[in-house]
């Protein structure tokens, strides 16, 4: 397991409606303390937090979740209240951002900087991988395109040879002719010119 402090975080970001986020309850935990402190700071100062710095997730994007994190673990780790009954809050780059002028605990500051540097790392790998997606689809156009090339030339040079083929057959029937014509001029010679 890895204990550098923005792989674990890095881990516990999620893509949900397009967005990248962060649980509640991994914030929490980040913050070391409970998620219902988190969730009543957040509502304390909930003007902070518009729809696109944080939201709630539904029952069937939360089940989904849970789904994806079972199948990642095989199993969920036991506890009671360890996973939430209640769908959780689901924040933002922008809306953790936020979450450090609520809580301003020293372990919190820590945390918010770990998060923020992980969020920086998931947009550089992101467009890393989106730059190389695109250099690997013109790449494999420019192969297409020459595979296509290299079919019409085998086309093109197995018409030429069915020509010259042609062309070979036609000469030899040619001197083949010219030869039984040569070999009939023989037996048959040429009556003189002249008077007799």
């Amino acid at each position: 397991m890895d204990n550098n402090p923005i792989t674990v975080v890095q881990n516990l970001i999620y893509e949900i409606r397009g967005k990248r986020v962060m649980l509640d309850f991994d914030l929490a935990k980040l913050y070391q303390i409970e998620t219902k402190v988190l969730k009543q700071a957040v509502r304390r100062n909930i003007e902070r937090f518009p729809p696109d710095f944080m939201f709630t997730l539904s029952d069937s994007e939360y089940n989904s979740l849970i789904l994806n994190i079972r199948s990642q673990f095989v199993t969920l780790e036991k506890g009671r209240g360890k996973y939430p009954k209640y769908a959780p809050f689901a924040f933002t780059e922008q809306g953790v951002a936020m979450l450090s002028s609520v809580l301003k605990s020293d372990v919190a500051i820590a945390a918010n900087i770990a998060i923020m540097r992980a969020f920086v790392q998931v947009r550089e790998y992101l467009m890393t991988t989106s730059t190389l997606s695109a250099e690997l689809k013109e790449l494999r156009a420019k192969v297409d395109l020459l595979q296509l090339q290299q079919e019409e030339n085998l086309a093109a040079v197995n018409d030429l040879s069915e020509d010259v083929r042609k062309d070979i057959d036609n000469l030899y029937l040619a001197i083949g002719e010219l030869a039984s014509r040569i070999e009939e001029k023989k037996n048959n010679p040429r009556p003189p010119i002249g008077f007799k």
